[in-house]
């Protein structure tokens, strides 16, 4: 018990405000000019009439001067721990205002600064506070436009946060002189891991300014360079730098549509990357033989999960001869290639590789207009991919036949959770034909059934056979086709939808339409949903009353409903 007492008491001797330090530094600067005074007067007022003693007195003075001195750099030892412990409160200090002028919170190991509208002036100010976040671990300077070209200030005090993991620049206006002062600064940030440098438009032509500085163990795994106008010079000095990038786990190089002009120097160094998991080259630019150029290194990628080559309108034709290299990722989970122009002869090649993708989850073929004649085939050889999860088909101009086809492959894939099927205008007055092979016990949480001419049986098939109580998000907008009285049983029995969260029924932009013939079964179904917290009703027009009626109900029940005015203006309007 004596013992646990003589310890609380050691713990809260040792807790010091910051006052006390400095009455203790004070008091502790006073004895030791009290000290060297009494050895200073006592050296003064020796007397010579013993000589013994006078040397004694000597030797004992001596020792006493160097106690005194083992003592004086022990406290100023102590003092300077003191005043490094003061700066590091007062340094502290200044970090919470200048976030609270930011309206930020602060916090030791994170600082989100995006869209704060900072300055030059304000990133002075930042770099003068780094010494004062030694633990910072994430840095995001993202969406601030006018600190481009002064990014110097603050890479030249990085030192001081050799910790940082994740640095985010995107949308900052960099510049070459930005990027050639970050790659300077890389020495300081040795456990670097992400790096954002996405949208800054003016690094086209100049990367090698940043990547020049890339060295041997460096731990970046994250790189963004989204959007930035890389050039065929960009492409090849990223292709070298990736020798220096062996732990690279994600490169995302969308929206650079030259990016294809150099890929012959780029795509193989990619063999330097095999721990790579996910490659993004979204609008790259990509023609027909970038496929097969790219093919040739899908060998070394065998950690490759995710493969996005989407909006490459220009590589129609040429997964006939380059499909092949993707059965070689092994792992892959996710391949998207909506709005490629695949054509008949693409779809005949990918109908031989994709099932043999046995860990596929996600698959994008949308905006893909003329391969609804010629996926047959292909949907029917989904059933090899239980693993899936994710198919989107929107927009494929799907046959009858096709849909048929799909529609059986469905009902094998126990784990599908997300289906897109909207401007397939075949579904309409079909949709039993994919609901009834849906099994009762169906994971489906988003459906979207956008402009698929849908008819009143369409509506009243998807309440009514209790085959999608798991579902959360439903898109049906767009379809006009669909008759009051279909709205209004739809409302009626809508609540089969128990954990549906997203509901939008708005109209195309050129229609205009009365809800009233069935605006009381909707407010019947509010009534009775608990987990609905998004309606849209685009479109649809509302009288006051109406208005207010949901108006009302949407406060109360936290439920947000997007809706247009009646008034000429045609204001959107967001209910909160």
């Amino acid at each position: 018990m004596e013992r646990a007492d003589s310890q609380k008491r050691e713990e809260s001797s040792n807790k010091r405000s910051p006052f006390e330090l400095i009455l203790n530094q004070l008091r502790r600067k006073k004895s030791v000019v009290e000290r060297r005074q009494r050895v200073s007067v006592t050296r003064f007022f020796k007397t010579s009439d013993n000589n013994d003693k006078a040397a004694r007195n000597e030797v004992v003075t001596k020792e006493s001067e160097r106690n005194d001195a083992d003592k004086e750099g022990n406290e100023e030892d102590e003092m300077s721990s003191v005043d490094g412990e003061l700066c590091s409160v007062a340094g502290w200090g200044r970090v919470k205002h200048f976030l609270q002028k930011l309206g930020k919170k602060a916090d030791r190991q994170h600082l989100t600064l995006g869209s704060c509208g900072l300055t030059a002036t304000d990133l002075l100010e930042l770099a003068s506070l780094l010494a004062f976040l030694p633990e910072l671990q994430e840095l995001d300077l993202s969406w601030n436009d006018f600190i481009g070209g002064a990014l110097k200030a603050l890479t030249v005090h990085l030192q001081h946060v050799s910790r940082l993991k994740n640095l985010k620049l995107s949308n900052c206006r960099l510049t070459a002189e930005d990027v050639t002062a970050l790659g300077e600064a890389l020495g300081f940030i040795p456990h670097l891991e992400e790096l954002e440098l996405s949208w800054n438009s003016y690094l086209g032509g100049n990367l090698s300014c940043f990547t020049h500085y890339l060295q041997p163990g460096c731990k970046i795994t994250v790189l963004h360079l989204v959007d930035l106008g890389l050039t065929a010079v960009d492409a090849k000095a990223l292709g070298e730098s990736l020798k220096v990038l062996p732990n690279l786990e994600l490169l995302d190089l969308s929206v650079n549509k030259h990016f294809a002009d150099g890929l012959c120097d780029f795509a193989p160094q990619l063999s330097h990357t095999t721990r790579l998991k996910v490659l993004k080259m979204h609008l790259c630019g990509l023609r027909q033989d970038s496929i097969h150029i790219l093919g040739e290194v899908f060998n070394f990628l065998t950690c490759l999960e995710t493969l996005d080559l989407s909006c490459n309108k220009e590589v129609a034709g040429s997964f006939k001869d380059g499909a092949t290299h993707l059965a070689s990722l092994k792992k892959l989970q996710s391949l998207d290639l909506h709005l490629c122009c695949l054509n008949q002869e693409d779809m005949a090649a990918l109908t031989q590789v994709i099932p043999l993708l046995s860990e596929l989850e996600m698959l994008d073929l949308s905006a893909n207009k003329n391969i609804g004649g010629c996926a047959k085939q292909m949907f029917s050889r989904m059933r090899f991919l239980p693993k899936l999860k994710c198919v989107l088909l929107s927009s494929c101009g799907i046959s009858e036949d096709a849909y048929h086809s799909l529609a059986d492959a469905i009902s094998q894939l126990p784990r599908l959770e997300c289906l897109h099927l909207s401007w397939n205008k075949c579904i309409g007055g079909n949709l039993h034909v994919l609901l009834d092979v849906l099994p009762s016990t169906a994971s489906l949480h988003v459906l979207r059934l956008s402009s698929c001419n849908l008819t009143d049986k369409d509506l009243t098939n998807l309440v009514s056979l209790m085959n999608l109580v798991n579902l959360k998000q439903l898109d049906l907008t767009y379809n006009d086709t669909v008759e009051d009285e279909g709205w209004d049983h739809f409302f009626k029995i809508a609540n089969t939808l128990k954990d549906l969260t997203e509901l939008d029924i708005s109209l195309r932009p050129s229609t205009r339409r009365d809800c009233t013939p069935w605006f009381s079964s909707l407010k019947t179904f509010l009534t009775g949903t608990s987990a609905l917290r998004e309606l849209g009703l685009h479109r649809w027009l509302l009288s006051g009353l109406q208005t207010a009626s949901l108006e009302t109900f949407s406060k109360s029940h936290n439920i947000k409903v997007h809706f247009d005015f009646s008034e000429p203006a045609q204001k959107e309007h967001m209910l909160l």
